[in-house]
């Protein structure tokens, strides 16, 4: 199942942060994962303007990143409609950027309550073997009934890199967003993501974690709207 499914332009919250940092390539944004990934230069697939701010998931992420060879390889890790990307880019050296993006706390929290019961079973073994692998505490709590977004997108991480895939999870946490009164600062965020890691079990370090990047851009320098 192909997906590409197009936005309006964000007037709030992350989904206008996200267009906009990407439109107007910030470098709180860019140059963290160039120096993470040790590249020079980053092109972003999405969300443009000139793409009607499509977001991207399963057949149609894929294509957009150059990975359409391991389309049959997704559709059998994964149920269809897996994790709709806010923001996909590569690097010039070939890395492939995932952007997750958050504006407030409360958006961390994602249990799947979507998720057919057939579904359920066949992602709850993914994120088993996953746990397991990590290196998980055996007392995690079900990471389908709390962090769920997170879980699959740490997933699907896993599965690019597994494929040989130069693949980054770049967690964008925006900071100083007045209108929705996210946090103001990077500590509150970090705060929050070690009650998340907490929560799913996963320890401080592991196999994934070299992978994981924390950006904060702050909205405060930005707020402006950009020139006409």
């Amino acid at each position: 199942m192909v997906m590409r499914i197009e936005q309006p332009q964000g007037r709030r919250g992350s989904l206008k942060w996200i267009q906009r940092a990407v439109a107007e390539q910030w470098p709180t944004l860019g140059a963290p994962i160039l120096a993470a990934t040790g590249g020079n230069d980053l092109r972003w697939h999405s969300p443009l303007a000139a793409d009607a701010y499509a977001e991207y998931r399963d057949e149609a992420c894929l294509g957009l990143l150059g990975q359409l060879h391991l389309a049959d390889a997704l559709q059998n890790f994964w149920p269809a409609r897996g994790p709709q990307w806010d923001a996909l880019g590569k690097t010039d050296t070939g890395a492939v950027v995932l952007v997750e993006a958050k504006a407030q706390i409360a958006e961390l929290f994602s249990p799947a309550t979507a998720v057919g019961e057939a579904t359920r079973v066949r992602v709850d073994a993914v994120f088993d073997e996953l746990a397991t692998r990590l290196k998980a505490s055996p007392q995690r709590a079900p990471w389908t009934g709390h962090f769920y977004q997170f879980a699959n997108r740490i997933a699907y991480l896993d599965f690019l890199r597994r494929h040989g895939v130069d693949a980054w999870l770049v967690l964008v946490n925006f900071t100083g967003d007045k209108d929705t009164q996210g946090p103001s600062s990077e500590e509150a965020w970090q705060a929050a993501y070690q009650v998340v890691w907490h929560v799913m079990g996963l320890p401080k370090r592991h196999a994934l974690s070299p992978y994981l990047l924390h950006v904060h851009p702050d909205v405060g320098m930005h707020e402006a709207p950009p020139p006409a």
